[in-house]
C-alpha cells in the first residue's frame, strides 16, 4: 500500500510540474521574438556602423562577455567599451553587414541564440551570440566574432599562427 502512494505521489508531482512547463512556453510567441531579435541585432550592428556607442552598449547587459578575433579579446560589456572609445569617438566604430542570422529558442522562450554571417573588413566572419530575455526586453549577454577561413588555407593560417607564438611577448621601446 505504501509503494502505491508513493507511486502516485510521483505521479502527481510531475503531472503538474509538466502542466507549469506547459503554461509558461503557451504565452511564447516565436514569430514575434524573432522579429525583435532580428530587428535589435540589426540595429546592434548598424549602431556600431554608425558610432552610437549608447544605442551599441544599451543592448547589453552588465554581464555580457564580447569574444573578438584575437585569441586575448575577452571583455566583459565595460572593458570593451573602454577598449572600443577611439574607434566610438569617429564618425564610425566598425561596419559588419550581417546575413542568413539563424535563431534558436529555449522551450520557454526566455534565452535565444543565434548564428550570422558577416561581411566585414576582414573579410567574412560569422557572429554568434547568446539573448536573454528579461521583463519582456531583449539583451545580449555573449557575443562571439569569428573569422572564416577556407579549409585549403588552414595550412597558411597555421603558420602564421606559429610564427607568432615565436615572437617575444613584450614590445621594444621605439626610443
Amino acid at each position: 500500500m505504501q509503494t502505491n502512494l508513493y507511486f502516485l505521489a510521483l505521479f502527481l508531482f510531475f503531472s503538474c510540474a509538466t502542466e507549469k512547463v506547459e503554461t509558461k512556453t503557451s504565452n511564447f510567441d516565436k514569430e514575434s521574438a524573432s522579429i525583435t531579435i532580428h530587428a535589435m541585432m540589426d540595429k546592434w550592428h548598424e549602431a556600431a556602423a554608425m558610432a552610437d556607442e549608447e544605442t551599441f552598449f544599451g543592448m547589453m547587459s552588465e554581464k555580457t562577455i564580447y569574444l573578438g578575433t584575437d585569441k586575448s579579446e575577452r571583455w566583459t560589456r565595460d572593458e570593451l567599451r573602454e577598449w572600443s572609445k577611439k574607434y566610438f569617438e569617429r564618425d564610425k566604430a566598425w561596419a559588419f553587414s550581417p546575413d542568413n542570422r539563424q535563431l534558436y529558442f529555449s522551450v520557454d522562450g526566455r534565452t535565444a541564440w543565434f548564428e550570422e554571417l558577416l561581411e566585414t573588413w576582414m573579410g567574412p566572419c560569422r557572429g554568434s551570440g547568446v539573448l536573454i530575455n528579461r521583463d519582456s526586453t531583449w539583451t545580449l549577454e555573449h557575443y562571439n566574432l569569428a573569422m572564416l577561413i577556407d579549409n585549403e588555407d588552414v595550412d597558411a593560417v597555421l603558420e602564421v599562427i606559429q610564427q607568432q607564438d615565436e615572437q617575444p611577448d613584450f614590445q621594444q621601446d621605439s626610443q
